[in-house]
Formats: C-alpha cells, sequence, structure tokens
C-alpha cells in the first residue's frame, strides 16, 4: 500500500519528503485554501524515504492508518501532478499550526 500524506501537512508544506523521493511522487498543491503535500498512489513505490524525511510527522506508511486522507491523496494526485516545485523549508522552521510538533 502506497504511503499517505495526513491532515498534519495541511499549511506547512516543509516538502524535504519531495527531496527525498526517488520517484517524484509527491507533488504540492491547494486544498481547502491551505497549501498541502500529496503522494500519488499510483507512483508511490513504499521506499520509506519520505516517512522518515518529515519533520512533523505528517506521513503514514500505510492507507488503513487513515484512509479519509488516503482518498484525498488519489483523487488530489491528477491535479496536483501538473504544479510546479516548492521550495524545501527548513526542517528546524516551528510548525505553523500548534497541534503540530517537530518530530526529528
Amino acid at each position: 500500500m502506497p504511503y499517505v500524506i495526513t491532515e498534519k501537512c495541511l499549511s506547512e508544506v516543509y516538502a524535504q519528503c519531495v527531496d527525498v523521493c526517488p520517484v517524484n511522487c509527491i507533488h504540492p498543491g491547494d486544498y481547502q485554501g491551505k497549501p498541502f503535500m500529496i503522494i500519488d498512489p499510483e507512483e508511490c513505490t513504499e521506499c520509506t524515504s519520505c516517512f522518515s524525511a518529515c519533520p512533523i510527522g505528517a506521513i503514514v506508511e500505510d492507507a488503513a492508518k487513515d484512509p479519509a486522507y488516503a482518498k484525498i491523496n488519489a483523487e488530489l494526485a491528477p491535479a496536483f501532478k501538473n504544479n510546479a516545485p516548492i521550495p524545501t523549508r527548513p526542517a528546524n522552521d516551528p510548525p505553523r499550526r500548534p497541534e503540530n510538533k517537530l518530530v526529528n
């Protein structure tokens, strides 16, 4: 099962996951009027690189751990994959949403 980017990424978008993805399956876009990243389930090879790179733990390693966001990632993938890349945010930059915590 492909990895899934969850709600924790909404408004955060650190993008370290993009830098380490060997197949370029992670794409930025706008969701609910906020910046967000998705993993295209058709392209993800489950290599684990993105999982360990996310400084706020916004990626789960199984769609069953967040089925709602697995569906959102899949639905947004066709539109997001054509978006231009975004700059990487420093991993030590404090989260913008107070409920998120740095994990790395």
